[in-house]
């Protein structure tokens, strides 16, 4: 399991108050909070140093590249636009440490200090997405280019958005609103298509608008690698082909080697280029959707995540419901366990499975759930009773504080 350690970057300043600092990034990782509370800023940390490990593992630069001074900085950082987020006034200066599978990254003096870690005999290469919250815009637009956008991250989510209508054939089902959707790739439109009708994305609500782009890029991708690690047949890059080509010519002729030696050395290099988990870091799954649909929505999420071991569904929040659904499928898990060693296992799983898809259930141990706090800048992990999130969250605490509100409203109403 990889993990993450963050102090005074950004809105960000004593960071997670336990465990040393160290936030776990889980199978399942929600980060919740007000605006402006750092929530987005660790998930784009997440993305860019998870990138990094991966492109060390696949030779795309070597550690020295990487540790030039300030390059984290100019180059990788603006590509989610955090470069102006570092802090150096005395004990507040930024300190950000990552520990994944394969490699450890250490920020000291603008600098990256990485190290290989020893013992690891596999490393899943991920395909990594981070869907911004702004995705909602790609329904207007029929290339990056009319908006002239500056987001490099947004650049990136429509390029994918771009192979997964590509990749689409006749219709597809949509997890709300017992609706389909098609695209017409002479127009270059997406349709959607319910039992009486049809509309055109571009003419359709905002739920629509945020969720095809997010739901559509997150199963062509999970598909994708899911594919790749069954071992089908997917093609590399030129870049890849001839990287891979060089990797293959200095294995062979490699005299210290010996065969046996060698067939282990491709097999490795071979594991380098073929992607075996999807990382998938969406910012408010929720937007625009009722909370029924957020349910949906979230169950198709969960089922991309458990296509792969090594899958990873990262999100940011402020809905009370992503908790709350969470919740039931952590619930369902512990059922379904329970359900395989009862006599009535048939029975007792149609009826869990209308209540919770079993391709979405989750376990409690691979769920961590991060509050942030915007006025002091520091992060505690959700508690849990029995496994299932606490309903003491700040989610769920405005939600109450709105009913003390209307309380004292009829408290003066009663004076009056």
């Amino acid at each position: 399991m990889s993990r993450i350690r963050i102090k005074n970057f950004g809105p960000i300043v004593s960071g997670y108050l336990d465990n040393d600092g160290w936030m776990d990034i889980n199978k399942v990782t929600i980060f919740v909070g007000n605006q402006g509370s750092g929530k987005s800023t660790v998930a784009k940390l997440i993305s860019t140093f998870t990138w990094i490990e991966k492109a060390l593992v696949r030779g795309d630069y070597d550690k020295k590249w990487f540790e030039k001074k300030n390059k984290l900085k100019n180059q990788y950082l603006n590509y989610h636009r955090l470069e102006n987020y570092f802090k150096s006034n005395g004990n507040r200066e930024t300190e950000i440490e990552y520990e994944g599978d394969a490699y450890k990254i250490i920020l000291k003096d603008g600098s990256l200090i990485i190290s290989e870690n020893s013992g690891i005999s596999t490393y899943p290469l991920p395909q990594i997405m981070y869907v911004p919250a702004e995705r909602n815009f790609i329904s207007y637009v029929k290339t990056p280019k009319e908006l002239k956008l500056s987001s490099d991250s947004l650049k990136e989510f429509l390029t994918e958005f771009d192979n997964a209508k590509d990749n689409l054939k006749g219709l597809k089902r949509l997890p709300i609103n017992e609706t389909n959707v098609e695209y017409d790739k002479l127009n270059d439109t997406l349709n959607l298509k319910g039992d009486n009708y049809k509309v055109k994305l571009t003419d359709a609500s905002s739920g629509f608008q945020s969720l095809v782009p997010l739901f559509l890029v997150s199963d062509y991708l999970a598909t994708s690698v899911k594919r790749q690690s069954s071992k089908e047949k997917e093609q590399m890059s030129s870049e890849e082909r001839s990287r891979f080509k060089k990797g293959v010519e200095e294995i062979w002729s490699n005299d210290n080697l010996t065969n046996e030696q060698k067939r282990v050395a491709l097999s490795v290099l071979s594991s380098k280029f073929n992607k075996s988990s999807f990382i998938n870091i969406v910012e408010e799954p929720e937007q625009n959707l009722f909370p029924s649909s957020q349910w949906e929505m979230l169950q198709s999420l969960l089922k991309f995540n458990n296509y792969n071991k090594g899958n990873k569904l990262i999100m940011t929040t402020h809905s009370p419901y992503i908790v709350n659904f969470i919740s039931i499928a952590i619930q369902g898990e512990n059922l379904s366990r329970l359900t395989d060693k009862s006599n009535k296992k048939e029975l007792l799983r149609d009826k869990l499975d209308k209540v919770v898809s079993k391709d979405s259930l989750i376990s409690s141990d691979k769920v961590a759930i991060y509050q942030l706090n915007e006025k002091e800048g520091s992060i505690l992990k959700l508690d849990t009773y029995e496994g299932i999130p606490s309903d003491k969250n700040y989610l769920n605490d405005i939600l109450i504080e709105g009913n003390n509100l209307f309380d004292n409203l009829l408290e003066i109403e009663e004076e009056l």
